[in-house]
């Protein structure tokens, strides 16, 4: 009986040593890593080789122990079932090549030729890990052909740079966000835009919100840049807001764009969105609208003295609901350009309004049908395309079935 239970004890022990073995830095490092490249990188295949090659490890070393109840068995096959939303990969395969070739149809004239500025948005994912100097500028390409004329790209976002940042490794401890971007990605989608006749406009993705897989969010919660309350606008997804209001957290946003206008000379604009605001659901007393628009001015000087040549535009909600809700009272900013946010199609009216009275307005691929109101309209400067499936190459040539 005692042989038997210390037997029982001894089999216990090995397979938790095992399981624990398991429970590896690589892992855990993948995981939080891979989260920042978004959903659409999503492979578990590989986890399951390495498990597969450390657990047959282990089988091996319980083989050369030659213990009958083993004798004559095999050692398991691991299987990871593919969960409804995998878990990214910190590397992701490159972005499929885009032929030239299979671009269907030319926008018309009257598209290609157009003052209105009609741009699609980006993800700061959408040109892929590793993705080459041609796949970045067949992309760009194609996107000209059917009728864009601005690309709005995504190049930072989550508390950190899509390229390397010595402001970002100064003040964080990190270098960029976690990507195998090439180093000259940027330089090579700026460069075909311009050939193309293009604007690229440099979207700061998500404001000063970052959530629970940024790369810094333990330091701001360390170091108390977060205000208190949990931001849940949109569903889905719990935001917390660096507070602007502390100098490190001001400083950290104004030298990061600052840089980049310098690193970047050739952008056309610097873009933020709604994500620049305190939603009035946050709890406290404190009137927020004068530090935010003293930081944003205080931002806007700074670029402006590094390189007068760039726009600074904000696409928000209309002003009314920006400076009620999010205290974000854009009108006493001095921004360049103003892009009215309009995805409540519910309110489509009211925001086309504000749109004529500004720069433009932005809609999503659930709001085609309305394009026929905007484009070409005399009164809309601009009209920025935003894809809520994920696919702006796809938006590109979709949207002109809807004119």
């Amino acid at each position: 009986m005692i042989k038997g239970l210390v037997k029982l004890t001894f089999w216990v022990g090995i397979f938790w040593l095992i399981g624990k073995s398991f429970q590896l830095p690589w892992v855990q490092k993948k995981v939080s890593e891979g989260v920042e490249s978004g959903i659409t990188h999503i492979s578990q295949t590989e986890v399951a080789q390495e498990y597969q090659q450390k657990f047959s490890s282990y089988w091996e070393i319980i083989e050369d122990m030659d213990l009958p109840i083993f004798r004559q068995q095999t050692p398991p096959t691991i299987v990871l079932l593919e969960d409804k939303y995998p878990i990214p990969t910190d590397n992701p395969p490159p972005p499929p090549e885009l032929k030239e070739e299979t671009i269907i149809s030319v926008a018309p004239a009257e598209l290609m030729e157009t003052n209105q500025i009609i741009g699609i948005y980006m993800s700061r994912y959408d040109i892929t890990n590793n993705a080459s100097e041609d796949t970045i500028r067949k992309k760009v390409r194609h996107y000209r052909s059917q009728g864009i004329n601005t690309i709005i790209h995504g190049v930072a976002g989550n508390g950190c740079t899509m390229y390397d940042s010595q402001v970002m490794q100064k003040k964080v401890g990190l270098q960029r966000c976690p990507n195998l971007f090439q180093e000259k990605w940027l330089h090579w989608l700026i460069d075909e835009a311009h050939k193309q006749g293009m604007e690229v406009h440099a979207y700061f993705e998500k404001g000063i919100k970052i959530d629970q897989n940024s790369p810094i969010f333990k330091l701001a919660q360390s170091k108390n840049w977060i205000v208190e309350g949990i931001d849940r606008t949109y569903d889905g997804i719990d935001h917390y807001i660096l507070d602007v209001g502390n100098p490190e957290v001001a400083n950290l946003f104004i030298d990061m764009t600052t840089e980049f206008v310098q690193k970047y000379r050739n952008i056309d604009a610097v873009q933020w969105d709604d994500y620049l605001g305190y939603h009035s659901s946050l709890p406290s007393e404190e009137n927020r609208t004068p530090m935010l628009t003293n930081f944003v001015q205080r931002m806007i000087t700074s670029i402006k003295q590094a390189n007068p040549n760039v726009s600074f535009d904000i696409c928000h909600h209309n002003p009314y609901w920006a400076k009620k809700e999010f205290a974000a009272d854009f009108d006493a900013w001095g921004v360049d350009r103003v892009f009215i946010q309009a995805y409540n199609d519910d309110n489509f009216r009211e925001e086309l309004a504000y749109a004529k009275k500004y720069n433009g307005i932005a809609i999503t691929d659930k709001q085609l049908t309305r394009l026929k109101e905007v484009i070409n309209n005399d009164k809309v400067e601009g009209v920025l395309l935003f894809s809520l499936a994920g696919n702006p190459q796809n938006l590109a040539v979709k949207w002109r079935e809807y004119l």
